[in-house]
């Protein structure tokens, strides 16, 4: 299928043939203007076809064009700037956008973008008051261009070559959109820079925002902040304990507390920016704060960015248990932004290829394959080199073939009556590691030898073959994930999987294969069986 590498709108002045030149000779791709192109098939300029033929035969001629070059041209195609207020191109825009395409909101600053208008003539659209028309046609246009468009880009105070190496960047994103039953539909944006989309996922209604991060993070919870300040928000820093030390009760507490001596009100809203502990925390602080408030997950490990921050579980642990206490609660989006993998220790990306690995044996076999060919580079990750690196486009593939393999089970099923189960394969075991150890081991190592655990009971309760649990231990241990465990005593696990989510009464209930792609559940196997299998795992 043919179509534009990116189509940009905007209101007049905004830059768009310009930056969109830019954009297209940065890129070695053509470029079309949709004014030119429709003033060529007119024979004549715009503002003398507007004078004899009146606006609404012309809003047809600029329909005809539009819907033509959006099916038939591989470049950077820039609209006019009220080509997207007609019905038929904004269903021709939603089309493109469904299948992949990018559609750039250019939002510049109302001064600059008037002053340009201003200069450049020729626009029926504001003859008398021009900055007075201006103002009036951007109120009536912005809600539908934020609308019809999936990628904001604000170009105040850039230069041209600036913003378009930011539109190049942000076109570069895959976005996963998840929506279902009980769903505000809300998207996961992962790319190199994600992070400048914050302003828009928050909106205009939040006057204060809590921006929750660990103090590992404090170089990207800088950037995040400078964002949102020259947004305008007020911001309130807020620092927890990394890892699991800042998923207690004791630490939501304190938010709480703070939220209240801040002012902080319903229309507010709460942005996690870490780890998966970190966005678990900040979505469960967000559910909970005056019964709900606008939250938007920044993940900035691998693990978070593949399952934590997607899906809309948010909880907090207690002595009990792991995630025993929490709410189903979805974001406002998630932006997994790249650079932030450039600061993470190798240790701490290698975990996240568990729950990848996780993905591709529960759904997606290409996840494994991709896993496969590229186990030595992903083993040896190092994030120094990361981001000009072949493995970048490898990871950001993976990461977005998860995500849809999360989104695929949280939009059926968001509260974990059924399908989304399978999302647990590993973590019945996995679970029970990760307290027997005291959450010394971190989630992502305690999932894969949970996965050959459960291969384990799956091979002894006749559903799959020895190959298969083989080839769980070959495939993770060549990515440098753990497939082994010593610690602990057999009755002890036993005693901690009782307490799973999944379980029934007195009744084990686990998440196994009886082959790739294909979970199913096995309800209270025989003891025999999984003591045996608890054997089978020790190191």
């Amino acid at each position: 299928m043919v179509q534009p590498a990116a189509v940009v709108i905007g209101m007049m002045g905004a830059g768009k043939t310009r930056l969109g030149k830019e954009m297209a000779q940065m890129t070695g791709l053509p470029f079309k203007d949709a004014d030119i192109e429709l003033e060529r098939r007119l024979g004549m300029g715009i503002p003398r076809y507007f004078a004899q033929h009146g606006e609404p035969a012309f809003r047809e001629a600029e329909r005809d064009v539009v819907c033509e070059v959006l099916a038939s041209f591989p470049g950077v195609f820039a609209l006019g700037g009220g080509a997207p207020m007609t019905p038929a191109v904004q269903e021709a825009l939603a089309a493109y956008a469904a299948s992949g395409g990018k559609v750039i909101y250019l939002l510049a600053d109302p001064q600059e973008a008037m002053e340009r208008a201003r200069r450049g003539g020729g626009r029926p659209m504001l003859d008398g008051d021009a900055d007075a028309r201006w103002r009036t046609l951007f109120e009536q246009r912005d809600p539908v261009y934020r609308q019809v468009s999936n990628v904001v880009v604000r170009t105040k105070g850039l230069t041209p070559k600036t913003a378009a190496r930011k539109m190049i960047e942000m076109i570069d994103e895959g976005i996963v959109h998840v929506t279902g039953a009980g769903i505000e539909p809300y998207d996961v944006r992962i790319g190199e820079g994600a992070l400048q989309h914050l302003p828009d996922v928050l909106g205009t209604g939040p006057v204060r925002v809590g921006l929750i991060h660990t103090q590992s993070v404090q170089r990207h919870s800088d950037r995040a902040r400078t964002i949102l300040r020259k947004a305008g928000y007020e911001v309130s820093d807020i620092v927890i304990p990394d890892a699991e030390m800042g998923k207690t009760i004791q630490v939501a507490n304190g938010i709480w507390e703070r939220l209240g001596r801040e002012g902080f009100t319903r229309s507010d809203a709460i942005v996690g920016l870490g780890g998966g502990a970190c966005t678990d925390l900040a979505g469960f602080v967000a559910a909970t704060w005056m019964r709900g408030i606008r939250y938007v997950n920044c993940p900035t490990s691998l693990l978070a960015m593949v399952d934590a921050s997607t899906g809309g579980k948010t909880g907090i642990n207690t002595p009990q248990g792991k995630n025993l206490v929490g709410s189903f609660y979805t974001p406002a989006g998630v932006l997994a932004d790249l650079r932030t993998l450039a600061t993470l220790p190798n240790d701490i990306f290698v975990e996240g290829l568990g729950e990848v690995a996780k993905s591709g044996f529960i759904h997606d076999p290409q996840i494994l394959h991709i896993l496969e060919g590229h186990a030595d580079a992903l083993r040896a990750f190092d994030g120094a080199s990361f981001l000009d690196s072949p493995l970048k486009p490898v990871v950001a593939e993976l990461i977005e073939r998860t995500v849809r393999v999360k989104v695929h089970h949280v939009s059926a099923d968001l509260k974990e009556k059924g399908l989304r189960e399978f999302l647990n394969y590993g973590h019945t075991f996995g679970h029970a590691i990760e307290q027997m150890e005291h959450f010394r081991w971190r989630h992502g190592n305690a999932v894969a030898v949970g996965m050959v655990f459960a291969a384990e009971l799956a091979r002894r309760s006749g559903l799959i073959d020895p190959d298969l649990v083989d080839y769980h231990r070959s495939l993770l241990s060549s990515l440098g994930l753990p497939t082994s465990w010593s610690n602990g005593s057999y009755d002890q696990a036993l005693q901690l999987m009782h307490r799973d989510k999944k379980a029934r009464g007195n009744t084990l209930r686990f998440v196994v294969l009886d082959g790739i792609g294909h979970p199913v559940h096995l309800d209270g196997p025989e003891g025999r069986i999984v003591r045996e299998s608890f054997e089978a795992i020790r190191g």
